[in-house]
């Protein structure tokens, strides 16, 4: 079974292929996702790698706290993402006087 692994404080510049590098020397390497900001298309400095549990646990240990481009990486187990609720505001336009 596959886990996902959040990956934080990387350096901007840090490419999917690097990551990708990075992990498969602990093992097989599902997938690699650096989160871009949706605006300006730049790296938000984290990441998510998915790999099998007990290559992911060896990736974690040996990855967390390791130096990158002057960063110490934030390596461990993601966290299910929570509900935020809402949906977003709306309206918010003038209103019209009635006399």
């Amino acid at each position: 079974m596959a886990k996902k692994i959040y990956v934080g404080n990387l350096p901007f510049e840090t490419s999917e292929g690097q990551l990708r590098e990075m992990f498969e020397q602990y093992g097989s390497v599902h997938s690699v996702e650096v989160i871009t900001d949706r605006d300006t298309g730049r790296s938000r400095g984290f990441a998510f790698v998915e790999m099998e549990n007990d290559d992911a646990a060896a990736a974690i240990s040996a990855l967390n706290g390791m130096e990158i481009g002057g960063r110490a990486l934030k390596v461990n187990e993601a966290k299910p993402q929570q509900d935020r609720g809402g949906g977003g505001g709306g309206g918010g336009g003038r209103r019209q006087r009635r006399y």
